[in-house]
């Protein structure tokens, strides 16, 4: 409803409302324009054995959808949700700004438009486009509950398995009752796996000095899987790769969640341009030949907007990856597709320290597509809870650019982090019925709650130390807006940066 802010007071006193809302204005998650070389988006990230994520369903919730030639005849759905009707109305698929067919391209265009060089990471999937944002790229958080509660309503009947969600607002409540956030955990335990975007705040415009604290609404859910951005350098060796400064940091606001989950490329990539976009007519220097006879057919843009919906295909590759090779078990769910990025991410090194960055930067490390489809054609779903249920021996490495990197191995469990083989095993924990962050029986000896102490030097309670630079305890205080800078120390017992103070 709309009100003046007067009322609001008496609205909050009504037996039965739990709690009031803003309808918060919501943005995509890209920052243009955009300047510097072109950088091959999918490089190293490209299935090398015929995936292609047929047979899997992607939702688009963005500025909606233009039928390229990229996408074909994939575009099996289309719904707007900006029209004064209520629910999304089944229209013809557009897009006046541009940006989800950005996204879209980069989930899974063909590149027919460019001879194959500007495709998607799953150039197979079906795509349904449900348009939340104007033509200015603007739109309402309401609209996008929306979105996100008839896919999970019509999942099977769309065939949704993924929903990319590159846009987000700045937190303004408790996950506890923020509505998006949750709409997307109920997305999530319906069994979709929710792909959002971590924001660009992740450094202040008037210094440039980093910033913390930056993860946008609804990435700042515990049950999605939130992607930050790289630069990837042109090459498909992973060490060169830096973060992209623009990159929303954790932690997240109230809860005090790392995140972002994991990170993937997100600078100057290369995807279709829907005709005539409102982005590429403001900035026409990011529009880009595909063929002499499309001399506007691809724009490059940069932000976690790409970043999300590369992961977003690797997702759909994944998901077709593991009903190939078990065609009779059960689906990975959410919670299992989350840990398996995590837990074979390879780990960045900031060029500036020669040091690993922290977790608040880049969640377990970047996206290492080789290795998480390995792991997933090796689980078998079907296997009882507490029992191995790998099929095969994998080495935790993978071969990207011609070297020879490892895993990460671990997952960060909201505000845990989980070390050594725990993905190899069925667990209650990968269930769809499981809210990721929640206090956990992981195990056999192994608990988390107020008080842990887990290894040689981790201890969890009042006081929480992990990694090498990362200190909280249990007294979190943000104040009014995004930290920035290197050395920041939060309340009284809590520093994040460079310098640890314990």
């Amino acid at each position: 409803m709309e009100v003046p802010t007067r009322v609001i007071p008496m609205l909050a006193k009504i037996p039965g409302v739990l709690s009031i809302s803003i309808d918060a204005p919501m943005r995509s998650t890209t920052a243009v324009p955009t300047d510097g070389v072109v950088l091959q988006q999918t490089l190293g990230y490209l299935p090398a054995d015929g995936l292609t994520g047929a047979g899997v369903g992607v939702g688009i919730i963005d500025s909606g959808l233009s039928p390229t030639a990229d996408f074909a005849n994939r575009i099996t759905a289309f719904y707007d949700f900006t029209l004064p009707q209520p629910g999304g109305v089944a229209t013809a698929p557009t897009d006046p700004y541009g940006h989800g067919t950005h996204v879209a391209g980069l989930v899974g265009g063909s590149g027919l438009m460019s001879g194959g060089l500007y495709k998607g990471v799953a150039t197979g999937v079906s795509l349904i486009g449900l348009k939340v944002l104007a033509a200015d790229g603007s739109g309402y958080t309401s609209d996008v509950i929306e979105a996100v509660e008839f896919a999970t309503a019509n999942k099977a009947a769309l065939h949704i398995d993924v929903l990319n969600m590159s846009l987000g607002h700045p937190p303004y409540e408790s996950p506890d009752t923020d509505p998006l956030i949750l709409a997307v955990n109920n997305a999530t335990a319906a069994g979709i796996v929710v792909v959002v975007a971590s924001g660009n705040a992740g450094i202040n415009p008037a210094t440039g000095l980093p910033g913390y604290a930056g993860i946008m609404v609804p990435g700042s859910a515990a049950s999605v899987l939130t992607v930050g951005a790289t630069q990837t350098m042109g090459t498909v060796g992973r060490e060169d790769d830096t973060m992209g400064p623009y990159s929303s940091r954790g932690p997240t606001w109230y809860d005090g969640l790392v995140k972002p989950d994991v990170v993937a490329p997100g600078t100057n990539v290369v995807a279709p341009a829907a005709p005539g976009n409102q982005i590429g007519t403001l900035h026409p220097n990011l529009l880009m030949n595909g063929t002499s006879e499309n001399p506007s057919a691809y724009m490059r843009l940069t932000g976690t907007s790409m970043s999300s919906a590369v992961v977003a295909g690797v997702v759909a590759t994944m998901i077709e990856a593991h009903r190939t090779a078990f065609p009779s078990s059960p689906a990975l769910t959410p919670n299992t597709i989350k840990a398996i990025l995590q837990f074979t991410a390879v780990k960045m090194t900031d060029p500036d320290t020669n040091l690993p960055y922290d977790a608040l930067t880049q969640g377990t490390g970047s996206v290492n597509a080789n290795g998480a489809l390995a792991l997933a054609r090796a689980i078998d779903t079907s296997v009882a809870v507490g029992y191995n249920w790998m099929t095969t021996g994998l080495a935790p490495e993978s071969t990207i650019g011609g070297t020879l990197l490892p895993w990460g191995q671990n997952i960060v469990w909201g505000d845990n982090i989980v070390w050594g083989d725990s993905i190899y095993f069925s667990n209650i924990v990968w269930g769809d019925n499981i809210v990721w962050g929640d206090n956990i029986v992981w195990g056999d000896n192994i608990v988390w709650g107020d008080n842990i102490v887990w290894g040689d030097n981790i201890v969890w309670g009042d006081n929480i130390v992990w990694g090498d630079n990362i200190v909280w305890g249990d007294n979190i205080v943000w104040g009014d807006n995004i930290v920035w800078g290197d050395n920041i120390v939060w309340g009284d017992n809590i520093v994040w940066g460079d310098n640890i103070i314990l």
